[in-house]
């Protein structure tokens, strides 16, 4: 599996703070630690922008209104979440919006390594991960959704994203569905 990653996406101390299923961090974990055992690189991908923000503008609806020194790198809500800290040698990619892939280096380093199959997880359902999935598909990556490895606040969007929109373009599997075949291969 080594053209496989396992892309953590936005599992920052500001969303995990948010969700509200208490079995949601350790099921990620699960999911990281069984990547790490099996060889598998986790490649953790975050939001975050420059001191004073000038890489953010005002009419963008996501991000457009954080306050001053949100997701900047002083700011203890946009660091990783201790669970899941990286390891040496593993990238954390900086986005600048939503997608895993906008504004970051993200398909340089998937393409430096010869990844091609991406294992998505992350916070939320409706932002980064379907953000980043359609724009993997459009890269030509083969696409896996870690349906209970991703989250969001809105249960009935989750829902149909991974029942009925994603599986058009990545296989959806459950977190211990994934690890299986891990110890498998």
């Amino acid at each position: 599996m080594t053209n496989t990653a396992l892309l953590a996406m936005d599992l920052q101390n500001a969303m995990v703070g948010r969700v509200e299923d208490d079995a949601y961090l350790p099921r990620v974990v699960r999911a990281v630690d069984a990547a790490r055992k099996a060889g598998v690189p986790v490649l953790h991908v975050v939001v975050g922008f420059r001191e004073g923000h000038p890489d953010k503008h005002p009419r963008n609806k996501a991000f457009g209104a954080l306050p001053d020194g949100a997701f900047t790198p002083g700011d203890p809500n946009a660091a990783i979440h201790p669970d899941l800290d990286p390891r040496p040698g593993e990238p954390v990619i900086t986005k600048k919006r939503v997608s895993a892939f906008a504004g970051s280096d993200l398909d340089l380093v998937l393409r430096s390594r010869g990844i091609d199959h991406l294992v998505l997880a992350g916070i939320a359902t409706s932002g980064v991960v379907l953000s980043t999935l359609r724009q993997a598909a459009d890269l030509d990556f083969q696409i896996t959704v870690l349906a209970d490895g991703c989250a969001d606040a809105d249960p009935e969007v989750h829902r149909v994203l991974t029942e009925k929109v994603f599986p058009r373009q990545a296989d959806v599997v459950t977190v211990d569905a994934w690890t299986r075949t891990l110890t498998e291969a």
